[in-house]
């Protein structure tokens, strides 16, 4: 079942499971479908496991088609006032299953394979066998996972401090310096990155926004002091204006691409703000605004002679001292 017609399958399913029920010219009008569509998709509904029936309207020659009152009544009494979701939206969840790996070993991964536990009995056996074969064909990888199973107590005390807006004290072991470090955050979200989770956090401390990794974090104690949420940040934009984990300043960069890699540089987006040179031998050069001075290096070292930093020069000339500090390893 591909997604357009998962689409047609979540509308449908939100008529069948109004109070009335539905018609057969509102599922045609709502999916977009002929008279004769509207029964083959009556037909995949109740061959997916779901209890339909078609209750005639008194005094007129057409049909009310419902899901049968117990079903309802059974996925109404999941249903809480804080968690008020339609049975289509269960299903799309259900589809998202896989993105707690990042959370493996930890109470959270728990939590989330119980909870869908529960919203498997909603969903019929042979619907769930359609979804188990659309999640095969999206393989998500935990290569490079990191291991959470010791940060379980960090990880919901920090999830209790964002929702409740508390300052917390930690004890972080610093990648940079190797040194652990005692100082007040003010938690703003979680994020993903590689296999990794990380924080944004607003810190007295440093009096900006910065980036903390959850498993260098050694300990964590919430206060009674409470923030406010920083008006001005923006999540989304700070994390697609680095080009990786580190944002530091902000740089132009060009960067001269072999014909060999260019086509696969081209498919791609490196930042929100690039250009795209073509030469004639079929190099191309790539001009980025962004930020991540290190891990912009160790990009461009990764495709050996196959790139060349043409801008900034310092870049540049740290590239060439690298490359000169490796040749002398390998003689």
């Amino acid at each position: 079942m591909r997604g357009a017609n998962l689409i047609k399958l979540f509308k449908l399913l939100e008529l069948l499971s109004k109070p009335g029920g539905t018609t057969l010219k509102a599922i045609s009008e709502n999916l977009n479908i002929d008279r004769r569509s509207v029964y083959r998709w009556i037909d995949i509904v109740e061959e997916l496991g779901f209890p339909i029936y078609d209750d005639p309207v008194p005094f007129e020659k057409r049909k009310r088609w419902k899901l049968e009152e117990t079903y309802l009544n059974k996925y109404k009494a999941m249903q809480s006032p804080i968690m008020n979701m339609t049975l289509s939206e269960v299903i799309s969840l259900h589809l998202l299953k896989g993105e707690e790996k990042i959370y493996k070993g930890t109470g959270i991964e728990k939590t989330i394979n119980s909870a869908f536990k529960k919203m498997e009995t909603l969903v019929p056996a042979n619907l769930l066998k359609q979804f188990s074969k659309i999640k095969t064909i999206f393989i998500a990888s935990s290569k490079f996972a990191k291991d959470l199973s010791d940060k379980e107590e960090i990880i919901d005390s920090l999830t209790d401090a964002m929702l409740k807006q508390k300052t917390c004290y930690v004890k972080y072991h610093s990648f940079y310096d190797n040194k652990i470090k005692n100082f007040k955050i003010d938690p703003l979200h979680f994020f993903e990155n590689k296999g990794g989770l990380y924080l944004f956090v607003n810190t007295t401390r440093f009096k900006e926004i910065r980036k903390l990794a959850v498993e260098r974090i050694e300990e964590l104690k919430i206060t009674d002091a409470s923030f406010r949420y920083p008006k001005e940040f923006n999540p989304e934009e700070r994390l697609n204006a680095a080009f990786d984990i580190v944002d530091d300043e902000p740089m132009q960069v060009k960067i001269w691409f072999s014909a060999d890699q260019a086509r696969y540089i081209r498919e791609r987006k490196w930042a929100n703000e690039q250009k795209i040179t073509n030469k004639r031998d079929g190099s191309i050069v790539l001009e980025l605004n962004t930020s991540g001075w290190d891990d912009v290096k160790r990009w461009v070292l990764s495709y050996g002679s196959q790139a060349k930093v043409l801008k900034p020069t310092k870049l540049r000339k740290e590239i060439i001292s690298d490359l000169e500090a490796s040749r002398k390893i390998y003689k």
